[in-house]
């Protein structure tokens, strides 16, 4: 379903927030710093509310994950073997969990892009943009943080357990929409997010009475000058008092409120813990939540290397898929795997296999994806894409797509250029449900 136009507009918010008697929240606040002085756009229906995704640095294998080659020459398939999935596709044997829920799942064997650095993959990854000289483009969930704002009194971009790299940051957006990270690994002992309370020192009077200026702004904000003293505003209280505004807000990040048996189901190891703090921050109301894990660049031993790190994320994400779905939150929260690029298709001397960016996979789940498929392909030896080639790109388009963003709506860079969110990517109509 789509209408055009904003069917409030800026006035429209004015009169919702005095009709509440209370001014504008903060969500408002920053949906309004994104929409004001704006051309309309067409509006989307949303079928995700929150997304989770789960970076795998360093270059992912497709060939020993979800795209194995068991008909290939050995210097191609490798060493490990396959296994059946539920729906009666093929994955490797590092991933019998998720194999086994395939029908929750959609794979995509044939993306693709032309970078074969970890830097500029990493970039096309994150943002949906090639990586250019003259501008630094935002994150995902830096766009996302833009376009909705926070929810609950929680941010609404959470770094686990920090940001993956400075491509996971705001680009030319403000800094206010950056990432907050939890600076430390949930699966550590004495777990403890940094910055949940305010820093011994800061007087609460002034914090308040900074607050509600912020709020006074907000009623009169068709002043540009209001609307630059909001954008002056310092970020560290807009955060803080997220924060430390709600007992149910800081809760969200308390990990030993979990569960233990649980716990122990999505495994007590660095995976498995961040796969669960990431179910407890969308539930409580984060819009997009990133988790970074391991570390895939294995130009030596692939086999004993994927052997050893791949039971934990096969566990950790199996257990977040059936997590979500018990507690009705699948349908609206979209798991989203990725990695910079994938591995070259023979093994090399090393018994490894190299960067290789021509295809490679990338698996999703919930939030308005179809479960049980497989979408496009790689050729015989997974060299490069023979069905449906998918970009980084459209990758972008289709996840925004699915939060309700339109993808080609045009934000403001320095100098007052008009960028698009995404620009040039299609619909992955295929795997929608």
């Amino acid at each position: 379903m789509r209408c055009l136009g904003n069917p409030l507009g800026r006035r429209g918010f004015l009169t919702v927030g005095a009709l509440g008697g209370l001014g504008l929240s903060m969500g408002d606040l920053f949906r309004l710093r994104a929409r004001a002085d704006q051309k309309h756009y067409d509006f989307i229906e949303a079928k995700a509310e929150s997304v989770i995704h789960v970076f795998l640095p360093g270059g992912i294998a497709h060939q020993e994950t979800f795209d194995p080659k068991p008909y290939s020459p050995l210097e191609y398939r490798g060493e490990l073997g396959t296994i059946k999935t539920k729906t009666g596709d093929v994955f490797s044997e590092t991933v019998p969990r998720l194999a086994a829920l395939a029908d929750k799942l959609t794979v995509i064997r044939s993306v693709t892009h032309g970078e074969a650095a970890h830097e500029r993959g990493t970039h096309n990854m994150f943002t949906g943009y090639k990586p250019s000289p003259a501008l630094v483009f935002p994150s995902f969930g830096s766009v996302i943080s833009h376009e909705y704002g926070p929810r609950n009194n929680l941010p609404p971009y959470v770094a686990v357990p920090s940001a993956a790299n400075e491509y996971a940051g705001t680009g030319y957006l403000s800094s206010s929409y950056g990432p907050f990270a939890l600076g430390a690994d949930p699966a550590n002992n004495g777990f403890r997010v940094q910055d949940l309370n305010l820093p011994a020192g800061v007087d609460m009077a002034r914090f308040e009475r900074r607050r509600s200026a912020l709020e006074a702004v907000n009623a009169h904000f068709q002043s540009k000058q209001n609307a630059d003293a909001i954008n002056a505003m310092d970020t560290f209280y807009q955060r803080a008092y997220s924060l430390i505004s709600s007992e149910k807000a800081r809760e969200a990040f308390n990990i030993d409120a979990e569960d233990a048996a649980l716990r122990d189901r999505y495994g007590r190891n660095t995976a498995g813990q961040r796969l669960l703090m990431a179910r407890r921050l969308v539930e409580a109301g984060v819009r997009f939540v990133s988790v970074t894990y391991g570390g895939w660049d294995m130009h030596t031993q692939i086999s004993a290397g994927m052997r050893r790190d791949m039971p934990a994320l096969d566990q950790g994400l199996s257990t977040l898929i059936e997590d979500l779905e018990s507690r009705g939150l699948l349908s609206k929260t979209l798991i989203l795997v990725s990695s910079e690029f994938g591995r070259t298709p023979k093994i090399n001397n090393e018994a490894g296999r190299d960067h290789w960016p021509k295809v490679f996979s990338v698996m999703m789940a919930g939030g308005g994806i179809k479960g049980g498929l497989v979408y496009g392909s790689s050729d015989a030896t997974a060299t490069e894409p023979e069905f449906a080639p998918v970009t980084p790109e459209d990758l972008a388009t289709t996840m925004y797509h699915l939060l309700g963003i339109v993808a080609d709506k045009e934000l403001m860079a320095p100098g007052d250029r008009p960028i698009e969110i995404c620009d040039g990517g299609n619909l992955i109509k295929g795997i929608l449900a």
